[in-house]
């Protein structure tokens, strides 16, 4: 960059921080809650730990249990087929294979949005954490237009998921270490029934979009299903822990978590749960895939995104980057929104 641009640089990522932090903390109504490992959450979960290790080291647990996972993940993120599934309007209904404690969070429902001619191409679409309708349906039903047919998916513990005693999706990302993994498991587990469905509704050409903790469960989902033939990731990072230690939007989680562990620590425990533990299944599927992050991003940093490119290029996976002159909530404002739509979009059209 010639010294000319350098000041106006500058200028410009300041300017960029200064709108980031602006609508970051727009929200007022984040809880700082308690650390807690959690370990009734892992009672159902199909790997085990020796039981000693739970009362004598709960973090050795949850890392033994979390290594046990990722070595045996085709079980963790395996299901039965809901037998259940119900289109009703504009909504499809299915219980979710994941039980939790609160009713609302285990019946799935995701938003149809059909394209008018069946060509047999459709996409499952994740929105963000704490994401709430209309959000994100816009996209749905641009791509609907144009001839690929969307679902979008409520993530588990939002919109009519979310139980009572909730405002934000905290339950989804928290202090609570295997909650937080359930909730993945979960999310994994519901986007491969909505795959269930489309292909017993005849659609054999199948993509998925994901942005920010949406983009993490896509990741996931698509090295677990062969089926997802063509991803979109709308903000990309790699360790779940060092998002949550470092990001803007997670910095009241992180004061809890910082009160009870270490990064090094959550970064093991949260292993299963992130998307670099599982690169060599991904590549072992031909699928094509878009990775999307922004140059000015305090919620995902900048140096996790370059990581995993760095990491689609070591392993080969046929894809395609966009970086935009933004960040992580700037991107959802004019003029980059549009600029998002017709990306992921083109890809879609081009690449599904």
């Amino acid at each position: 960059m010639s010294q000319l641009f350098r000041p106006l640089a500058r200028l410009y990522g300041r300017w960029m921080d200064n709108w980031e932090n602006t609508l970051c903390f727009r929200a007022t109504d984040r809880v700082v809650r308690t650390f807690d490992y959690g370990l009734e959450w892992a009672s159902t979960w199909p790997c085990k730990a020796p039981e000693h290790l739970a009362h004598e080291c709960p973090a050795a647990y949850v890392k033994e249990l979390s290594r046990q996972a990722v070595e045996n993940s085709t079980d963790f993120y395996g299901y039965k087929t809901p037998d259940d599934f119900n289109l009703t309007g504009e909504w499809l209904h299915f219980t979710s294979p994941v039980r939790t404690p609160y009713p609302a969070n285990n019946e799935a429902r995701a938003m149809w949005f059909p394209a008018k001619k069946d060509n047999g191409r459709a996409i499952v679409l994740l929105p963000h954490w704490n994401s709430q309708l209309p959000q994100q349906n816009a996209v749905c039903a641009g791509l609907a237009r144009l001839g690929i047919s969307a679902l979008r998916l409520s993530l588990p513990y939002h919109d009519s998921r979310m139980p009572p005693e909730l405002k934000r999706a905290d339950y989804a990302v928290s202090a609570n270490i295997c909650r937080t993994i359930d909730a993945t498991r979960q999310a994994v587990i519901d986007i491969r029934c909505c795959m269930d469905w489309l292909e017993s509704q005849g659609f054999s050409r199948l993509g998925i979009v994901g942005t920010s903790l949406g983009s993490c469960y896509a990741f996931l989902a698509s090295a677990h299903d062969s089926r997802i033939r063509t991803n979109v990731f709308n903000h990309c990072s790699t360790y779940f822990a060092d998002v949550v230690w470092r990001g803007l939007s997670s910095r009241h989680i992180a004061d809890s978590l910082e009160q009870a562990t270490t990064l090094d620590d959550l970064r093991e425990m949260w292993r299963c749960i992130s998307p670099p533990s599982y690169n060599a299944l991904f590549a072992q599927h031909p699928k094509k895939s878009k990775f999307i992050y922004t140059r000015y991003d305090t919620t995902f940093p900048l140096d996790l995104s370059e990581q995993v490119i760095a990491n689609a290029r070591e392993w080969k996976w046929p894809h395609e980057v966009k970086v935009l002159p933004c960040g992580h909530y700037t991107l959802g404002e004019f003029p980059f929104k549009y600029i998002i739509g017709y990306e992921i979009c083109a890809f879609l059209l081009k690449n599904l």
